[in-house]
């Protein structure tokens, strides 16, 4: 399974799915393990130090210093990792609207995470971006 690689039926086809809950950044020093029971949506290693991306609460029981309080916004269309322009015409819809996007790309799907508070409003312009694509 390769996934779509068409930009136009990527944009006119996807649909926003908001998920539940506050997901947060937060980081640990190079080297340093992961608290016990802690279980990240994502985990991307640099060499300033590894970057999790995990629901507020799992965050705060688990005593982590976070940044960026976020909603989660996965776009169900299964795009090709070799898709060109697809985040591209995304995150430039939310600029245009002066929104900051942190998009993480699975195997499977690109997810967005936006500012907690701007999560409708980001669902509305991706809705309108799909029906502006021909969706």
């Amino acid at each position: 399974m390769t996934g779509e690689t068409d930009l136009k039926t990527l944009l006119a086809s996807m649909t926003p799915d908001l998920l539940d809950g506050i997901h947060v950044f937060a980081t640990l020093a190079p080297g340093a393990p992961h608290p016990e029971g802690l279980e990240p949506v994502m985990v991307f290693g640099e060499r300033e130090g590894t970057t999790l991306i995990v629901t507020e609460a799992a965050a705060r029981k688990a005593g982590l210093t976070v940044s960026f309080r976020c909603r989660m916004i996965t776009l169900d269309i299964h795009s090709s990792l070799e898709a060109v322009g697809f985040l591209a015409a995304i995150t430039a819809r939310l600029a245009a609207a002066g929104m900051g996007v942190n998009p993480v790309s699975g195997f499977y799907h690109d997810h967005l995470f936006v500012p907690a508070g701007r999560a409708e409003e980001a669902m509305g312009l991706l809705r309108q971006l799909a029906t502006d694509s021909g969706g």
